[in-house]
């Protein structure tokens, strides 16, 4: 059943746990896709949000985003920051508690990022991600972004010409507020 983040297709308290998994930066109203969410929950239902951690984070991304800025121009390095837009903890405390959510929590996960050479991470980008963005780039742009990734991602080549780097992502939690006893009158 398709729908948007800002106005789900489902009835009050229709779920015992909601879950975005990497999508909330792209919502066009995160703090009402957030309560759309509360609103599709069961009282004291479990939500689970997932994104990733700051751009600052994860030194393999930063380096192409400056690649890109400097290559292919500014469309193209916000297209390529937006994944990372909500990585900063406090942000996202106070974007679910703002929300409503109950007994929020924010942890870091950390992995690995594996990729078999720079040419395939960087074209997964290129060729990918970047469009989905609405962002297209010549041929020849992608050939310069290409010729400078080489020497830009070079840290996190390994020695059989693999990229590793480290990748973090933040991982919120909480619950759907219980209504309040009733007092006796």
């Amino acid at each position: 059943m398709p729908g948007v983040a800002e106005s789900l297709p489902f009835p009050d308290g229709a779920f015992d746990a909601v879950a975005s998994r990497f999508a909330l930066m792209f919502f066009a109203d995160r703090r009402r896709a957030l309560r759309e969410a509360l609103r599709v929950l069961r009282p004291g239902g479990r939500l689970s949000v997932g994104v990733w951690d700051s751009l600052e984070s994860m030194s393999a991304y930063a380096a192409e985003v400056d690649l890109l800025e400097r290559e292919a121009g500014r469309a193209a390095a916000d297209a390529q920051h937006a994944p990372f837009t909500l990585g900063d903890r406090n942000e996202l405390s106070a974007l679910l508690a703002e929300a409503g959510v109950d007994w929020a929590r924010v942890e870091a996960r950390e992995g690995t990022a594996r990729f078999p050479n720079v040419r395939t991470m960087l074209e997964a980008d290129l060729r990918g991600w970047l469009p989905v963005m609405g962002v297209e780039l010549t041929e020849d742009a992608i050939g310069r972004v290409l010729r400078g990734a080489e020497r830009a991602l070079a840290p996190h080549v390994t020695t059989d010409g693999r990229v590793e780097f480290r990748l973090s992502a933040l991982i919120a939690t909480g619950r759907k507020p219980e209504p309040a006893a009733r007092r006796p009158d």
